[in-house]
């Protein structure tokens, strides 16, 4: 970006900038003033394991549960996984204390919720519900992803056991598809999507078709529970349907495995604002999500690669009723693996790169502020010319920054407002690997020495 327009950006962003002082609820005033009547608040985060995003994403989220009326909680994790939080935090589960209805997230990488924010969040949630008069006032907690298609197949066939056996022997058969690989959905993918194995796509779509169809004579069958209970079971029907094209696509084409995902994740949203439409008040939903699925996808390289995400996906089916809100930082650490798979690491995050808008917002000088980017049509201007912006999963490879974490994008078309921490640390997880409690040895720059 030429230097004067780095510095008209620089000023705009410093003179738009609304100051965060830490522990300061009324910091948000301005972005709970943007959502308005919003229907759906999507909270993104710039990497899945910084503790200032969970932390003030969860701030945010309690003032829209309060303030606003919010009754879901939507967040980018299995959903069967999710659903014992669920129950949890609505006094209908086993579960004795918060940190019991984690123990569902044992899946890599499990930090991204079974970490101390988490638990902090799913502790006031439990509070809020049991302080509501009537179930229907009660904010639920669900998931949107679509890995754990084992774990949902098991939850069909549990539902189905309970209200009809016959139907459960039915839905036992068509799975027994998987059967031979042990339980190994990637191998599953790719043997079905080389040929070397067959396709079990016929009997998931059956068994979708089946307890879809049923929905109105199932749900009769169990008075006490039946819709919430029934819905679980659809859902998981449906993401075992959604999962099986999933793995089987993700060895032919990366773009086709990423749109099913985030459309499966909106599919998602859509039934379950539906559903939650039958408890007699309008449905609003706040999402936790990374960057990369909750900013539109239109405003980056990723949509020239022909991907869609769950933001643009939103914005052009609900319009003005989606807010869509962004999370950066510029330097600290991050817990991440080095590779998929491997144990949570405390990694330092190095200074983001001279053409970043993270370096922009470094440069503005504030330690943390929001910025809302709609409301100044100079600044949105400004930061509609394409810049690049970090984004850190749940792998961090420094060693190769500018290839692994970053891609070009338009930032003010991209999200409604950014939060911006110019420093920020690991989140920490529940379980503290001995390479966490170490962290990263410090690097001398620019030598490395």
């Amino acid at each position: 970006m030429p230097v004067v327009a780095h510095m008209s950006s620089k000023t705009l962003v410093r003179a738009a900038a609304h100051p965060l002082r830490e522990g300061e609820i009324s910091d948000y005033d301005p972005l709970l003033e943007l959502i308005g009547d919003a229907q759906f608040v999507l909270l993104g985060e710039a990497s899945h394991g910084t503790h200032e995003f969970y932390r003030e994403r969860a701030q945010i989220t309690k003032r829209l549960i309060t303030e606003k009326g919010f009754t879901a909680v939507a967040v980018e994790a299995d959903f069967p996984d999710a659903s014992r939080v669920n129950r949890y935090v609505r006094g209908m589960g086993d579960d004795l204390d918060a940190i019991d209805s984690l123990g569902g997230f044992k899946r890599f990488p499990a930090w991204m919720w079974r970490n101390a924010d988490v638990l902090d969040f799913v502790g006031w949630l439990r509070a809020h519900n049991d302080h509501q008069p009537k179930e229907q006032s009660k904010t639920g907690f669900y998931g949107l992803d679509l890995y754990s298609m084992n774990s949902s197949m098991a939850a069909v066939l549990g539902y189905l056991e309970k209200v009809d056996p016959e139907a459960a022997a039915r839905a036992r058969e068509r799975y027994a598809c998987f059967d031979s690989f042990g339980g190994d959905t990637q191998r599953y993918g790719f043997e079905a999507a080389v040929g070397h194995g067959y396709s079990c796509e016929d009997a998931v779509v059956s068994q979708f078709v089946e307890i879809y169809s049923r929905s109105a004579e199932l749900a009769r069958l169990d008075g006490r529970v039946a819709a919430d209970d029934f819905f679980m079971a659809e859902q998981n029907a449906r993401l075992v349907k959604n999962a099986e094209q999933y793995y089987r696509t993700m060895y032919r084409s990366d773009v086709s495995s990423w749109n099913l995902r985030d459309s499966h994740m909106v599919e998602t949203l859509v039934e379950l604002e539906h559903h939650l439409a039958h408890r007699g008040r309008p449905p609003k939903i706040v999402v936790w999500a990374h960057n990369s699925h909750l900013g539109d996808a239109r405003a980056t390289a990723m949509g020239h690669r022909g991907e869609w995400n769950v933001g643009q996906l939103m914005r052009q089916r609900y319009g003005a009723k989606v807010v869509l809100v962004g999370f950066t930082t510029h330097h600290g650490t991050v817990t991440a693996s080095s590779d998929w798979g491997g144990q949570a690491e405390r990694k330092r995050v190095r200074p983001a790169l001279r053409s970043s808008f993270e370096t922009l917002f470094h440069e503005v000088g504030l330690n943390r502020f929001l910025l809302l980017l709609q409301e100044n049509s100079d600044l949105k201007d400004a930061l509609s010319q394409l810049q690049l912006e970090r984004a850190i999963g749940v792998i961090y490879r420094p060693d190769t920054e500018r290839q692994s974490h970053y891609f070009h994008a338009r930032l003010s078309d991209q999200f409604d407002a950014v939060i911006h921490f110019d420093e920020t640390r690991a989140v920490e997880p529940l379980e503290r690997t001995a390479a966490w409690e170490a962290g990263e040895v410090p690097e001398t720059f620019p030598s490395g020495i």
